[in-house]
Formats: structure tokens, sequence, C-alpha cells
């Protein structure tokens, strides 16, 4: 079974680096939404600090949320997705693969950007390296959330409108003690408990999220 995760993970990425554009696009929205606030907010360092978490958050949420439609797109268009669904090995463990390659591609080059674009904030030491280690914990969740509405939308007219109206509202939670995390850890107190919150978001969403994305798959190639 890793083995067939590996070979997921390992073809998607294949595919991710022959279109750099798409996560070119992911990240330099995440720059956009990141840098406009300042600019249009003004150089006070106490109301920065105090916008950073919620501003930083959003813009990874949307971030990630800008690359779902191609998650299950592709493969359903080329037929490679029925293949994967008439093959013997489970779908929700092929989805889980695609899930983990969706991360690497989206949310750990987000992670990673992540504390550059907290300097502008005026962010000190710990609160970057919470806000590097929510995000980098938080996004798994949101690709997992998100394989479901991809796969619930999938060959829909407008299904990009859709798949935003149907997982934004599952994404509040995560959104809500990432950005508090980060906001406890500026504010002085603990960034613990919202992490540990997170970290059991991100378990839920890449353990369960897969399979009820392939149930939706299945519904959508009927």
């Amino acid at each position: 079974m890793l083995r067939l995760i590996a070979a997921i993970i390992a073809r998607d990425l294949r595919l991710a680096l022959r279109r750099p554009a798409d996560l070119v696009a992911v990240l330099f929205f995440f720059v956009i939404v990141a840098s406009l606030f300042p600019l249009g907010v003004g150089p006070e360092t106490a109301l920065l600090r105090q916008l950073a978490p919620g501003v930083l958050w959003v813009g990874a949420l949307l971030a990630t949320l800008l690359s779902l439609p191609r998650l299950f797109a592709d493969d359903f268009r080329d037929g490679t997705l029925e293949q994967l669904a008439l093959s013997p090995h489970p779908l929700g463990l092929m989805v889980l693969g695609k899930v983990i390659a969706h991360w690497l591609c989206a949310g750990l080059p987000l992670a990673l950007l992540a504390p550059v674009l907290g300097l502008q904030f005026d962010l000190s030491a710990d609160a970057l390296w919470v806000l590097t280690f929510s995000i980098l914990l938080g996004t798994p969740a949101l690709s997992g959330i998100g394989a479901i509405g991809a796969g619930l939308t999938l060959g829909l007219r407008g299904g990009g409108v859709l798949l935003s109206l149907l997982v934004l509202p599952l994404y509040i939670p995560v959104l809500i003690f990432g950005a508090g995390a980060v906001e406890a850890t500026v504010s002085g107190l603990g960034a613990g408990a919202h992490l540990s919150l997170l970290a059991a978001l991100t378990v839920g969403g890449v353990v369960f999220a897969p399979w009820a994305a392939a149930l939706a798959l299945k519904i959508a190639l009927e």
C-alpha cells in the first residue's frame, strides 16, 4: 500500500513539474495578498503585528484553494481517473497519494515562503517560527478537505465557484486555530493549545477525507 501511495505521489509530482506555471501562480498569489495589506494599512508596526496572523493565513488558505480545481480535473479528462477507479487497489489510498502530492506542491512551498512575508509585518522570531509551523501543520488539512470538494464538483460547469462555496466553510476551523496560534505567540501566550487542535484537524483531514473524496469521485464517474 505504501508503494502504491508513493507511486501516485511520484506521478503527480512529475506532472506538476511539467506545469511550473501552476506552482508559480499559487506562490505569486500568496505574495500579492500578503504584500498588499502592509502597503494599504501603513507603517504602524503595532497594527501590522495584529493583522499579520489573519492576513497571512487567509492568503495561504486562498492560495491553496486556487490550486484545488486541477486536483482531479486532468485525470478526469484523459480517462486516468476511471482507470484508477477500476483498479483492484482502494481508491481512497490513491486519493491520499494525490492529496499528499498536492500538499507538497502547494502547502509546503507556502509554509517555506511564509516567514519571508512575515517580516513585512514586523513579526518576532518566535512568531515567525509559529507561523511557519502552523501553516506547515495546517495545510495538509486544507488539501484533504479540499479533495472532498474537488471530487463533488468534478465535471460540473462552474465547478470552481461551487468548490469555493463548499470548501470555505469547512476551512474556517483550520483558519481560526492556525491564525490563533500566531496571534497567541504575538500576545505572549502559549500557542500549544491552538497547534494541538490544528494537528487534530490535520489528522482527520488526511486520514478520513481521502475516503470521503473517493466516494465523491465514484459518484462523479457514474
